[in-house]
């Protein structure tokens, strides 16, 4: 039943993105689309912290968003070398569970809307699921 959910998630995020064809540039890849818009859309969470937080886990959070696009574009321009495109991933695959510790403390410390932040966790759930299934299908993209 689980596999099902996550075969849906994915169908969910692909309804929201823009690819179409074969994959031939970084931009093509529905995972870096994902990452591109979280990052855009905690970036605009951030602005709305309190003035001192927006320095403090705002920014912690922001450079994490931002983080996982930048490491699949960097294991894109590295693919042709498995272990740099596979470590690329995985850092990103960090990032993405970092931004969700990060989402959690603002809703509890009372910084951010909970429910906005749920949400963005939610998609950075799925994100972390898009990544380590590239993790696994990289050979496609040699």
């Amino acid at each position: 039943m689980k596999e099902v959910e996550e075969v849906e998630e994915v169908e969910e995020v692909k309804e929201k993105t823009s690819r179409r064809g074969p994959v031939k540039h970084y931009e093509d890849l529905l995972v870096y689309q994902q990452a591109y818009r979280l990052a855009l859309e905690v970036s605009k969470l951030t602005k709305t912290f309190p003035k001192q937080e927006q320095y403090e886990i705002g920014r912690q959070l922001r450079d994490c968003a931002r983080s996982v696009a930048a490491n699949i574009v960097e294991g894109w321009a590295k693919r042709h070398s498995p272990a740099e495109f596979k470590r690329h991933l995985m850092i990103a695959t960090g990032e993405s569970a970092e931004a969700r510790h990060w989402l959690s403390l603002s809703a509890d410390e009372g910084i951010a809307e909970r429910q906005r932040c749920n949400a963005l966790k939610a998609e950075y759930s799925k994100l972390g699921m898009m990544l380590h299934n590239l993790w696994k299908e990289w050979r496609k993209f040699e």
